[in-house]
């Protein structure tokens, strides 16, 4: 229970840098390059995705799998889920209930976190753990 509670607070810290680079971008496509703001959106979290997956395998999981493709696969194939969640929730937050687009950013973040652990907990790190 200890390790599982370690687990996810690494994965919480790596989660915070990951959303860090997400805004950071979304935030430069947004803003300065004027992308619209769902397209910067995705843009901010595929590369947070990138950096969250190094980390979690290096950090969080401590993952000596070798087969380090086909566990990218299944925490890109997370995230994408994520992904997909976090512009829904983003869509409501902001669109429909007229919430701050960072706040309802950071609202969604917030949700798919619990998805993001759980699913990459039990399916892309279930051998290492």
């Amino acid at each position: 229970m200890l390790n599982l509670f370690y687990s996810l607070a690494k994965f919480g810290a790596v989660g915070l840098i990951g959303m860090a680079i997400d805004f950071l971008i979304t935030w430069i496509c947004k803003e300065k390059l004027k992308i619209n703001k769902f397209i910067a959106n995705a843009l901010g979290f595929s590369i947070a995705v990138i950096n969250n997956y190094l980390l979690n395998r290096l950090w969080t999981f401590s993952s000596k799998n070798p087969q380090i493709l086909q566990q990218f696969a299944y925490f890109l194939i997370i995230s994408c889920i994520g992904l997909t969640l976090n512009t829904l929730f983003l869509y409501l937050f902001h669109n429909k209930l007229k919430i701050n687009f960072y706040l309802s950013k950071s609202l969604s973040i917030g949700i798919v976190f619990l998805w993001n652990f759980t699913a990459n907990l039990l399916l892309t790190f279930n051998n290492d753990y």
